[in-house]
């Protein structure tokens, strides 16, 4: 039996047994006697019924409104495999629960939704809002991830993020910060190439290009987008280089290159044109654009990142997404700006460059140390969900999208450092 086929198996025996599915409801109150129900439910419920009629804000006081996460699919790009539906996705944004769960404590609900169409999908998410604090879109397929996200942060007041689109933008660029830090380097003079040009390639170079850097090319499917074509999206537009420009001359002496694409998108002789010490993220998964030994062999200088777990410098949202909607959340916050991810961006990165506890080290069975094979941290790192989580709320706080009356960070942090014991 081959690899493949023997984790297929015990991913599908891990799904189906002992029980079908991975979450599941808990009980938080106490309910063995005949009070706890006439508390809990009939004639007791009327209360905070009443009280959240007269001020909807109390909601946050007396549900689980405040810690609950919708994780809502359409199922039409379901991880590498495309357009599944909706069903199909299910498994995947239950998965996406039980990380919410873990790594920041938040509760979720997976919601597969049967709709394609952009007004319909919409008006569905946002009828059934008032359940969640927060929402996470999930696997859709872009372009119209793009306007769905836009209309529903317009119409809603809770945080909502579609998190194929940012969660590799934050990561990648704490990523791409560090790179820099080791290399000499700075955002503003760097050169940087996205292949790729769908969700996460898009969300990847608005973030860069917010945080200073200006030379951006990027790849699609059919070659590199520049002025000559004509069948270029309003997203693909934003990053046009001129016409005629190729992509191997978007390579030349360029300082960072981010796949996200398919494997064979770009090569070697790519890679041999960029600058030294170049940072060359290859970030399809499960099979990489260029695997880490082919960089190496031909580019020895380069910094490498990767979209899996076997290799140093994984990008993963789950670095993200938990901690940025646990510090959203928390505040009140009606949106996830751009200086929240920024902040996100810039705690992992920092992270990165702090003392490693030795428990780290014991679980990754070697000795980190901030460097080429280290620049961004792992998940198991406990403090995450205080450092991110804190970033993010206070960056909330100062934007002005928070809706708390008092913000302490300090506190704060000691709150979120007592969630996960």
């Amino acid at each position: 039996m081959s690899h493949d086929s023997s984790l297929n198996q015990q991913a599908l025996l891990y799904h189906e047994q002992p029980h079908p599915g991975k979450i599941a409801t808990l009980i938080t109150k106490p309910f063995s006697t005949q009070n706890d129900l006439s508390l809990a439910y009939s004639p007791g419920v009327a209360a905070p019924c009443l009280e959240i009629q007269k001020n909807p804000d109390d909601a946050y006081r007396y549900t689980s409104k405040g810690n609950l996460i919708g994780v809502i699919s359409n199922g039409t790009a379901v991880l590498g495999l495309g357009n599944l539906g909706a069903l199909a996705s299910k498994p995947v944004m239950e998965g996406k629960a039980i990380l919410f769960k873990k790594f920041s404590d938040l509760d979720a609900y997976d919601i597969e939704v049967d709709e394609t169409d952009i007004e319909r999908f919409c008006d569905t998410v946002a009828a059934i809002a008032p359940t969640f604090g927060g929402i996470n879109l999930e696997d859709i397929k872009a372009p119209e991830c793009f306007e769905i996200e836009r209309r529903l942060v317009e119409r809603l007041d809770i945080p909502v993020m579609h998190d194929d689109q940012h969660g590799t933008a934050v990561i990648s660029l704490a990523g791409i910060m560090n790179g820099c830090l080791v290399t000499g380097r700075t955002l503003e003079d760097i050169k940087v190439v996205i292949i790729g040009a769908g969700a996460a390639a898009i969300s990847c170079g608005r973030i860069y290009r917010f945080m200073g850097v200006h030379e951006i090319y990027m790849s699609d499917s059919k070659g590199l987008i520049q002025a000559g074509r004509n069948d270029l999206n309003a997203q693909k537009l934003e990053f046009v280089a001129p016409e005629g420009m190729s992509q191997r001359e978007a390579f030349e002496n360029a300082d960072v290159v981010v796949g996200l694409s398919a494997p064979g998108s770009f090569s070697l002789q790519d890679i041999a044109c960029m600058s030294s010490n170049p940072i060359i993220f290859t970030l399809a998964n499960p099979v990489p654009e260029l695997f880490p030994e082919e960089v190496r062999a031909a580019r020895p200088d380069a910094i490498i990142a990767t979209g899996r777990s076997d290799y140093p410098n994984q990008v993963n949202n789950v670095l993200g997404f938990p901690f940025i909607f646990r510090g959203a959340m928390d505040v009140r916050s009606c949106t996830i700006n751009m200086e929240m991810k920024v902040a996100a961006s810039q705690a992992l990165a920092a992270l990165a460059r702090a003392e490693i506890p030795e428990y780290l080290n014991e679980i990754y069975k070697t000795r980190l140390s901030f460097g080429k094979e280290y620049i961004i941290p792992k998940p198991f790192d406990k403090r995450l969900i205080v450092e991110v989580s804190a970033s993010v709320a206070e960056a909330a706080v100062k934007s002005g999208v928070a809706r708390v009356e008092a913000f302490d960070v300090d506190v704060y942090k000691q709150q979120l450092s007592e969630r996960l014991k």
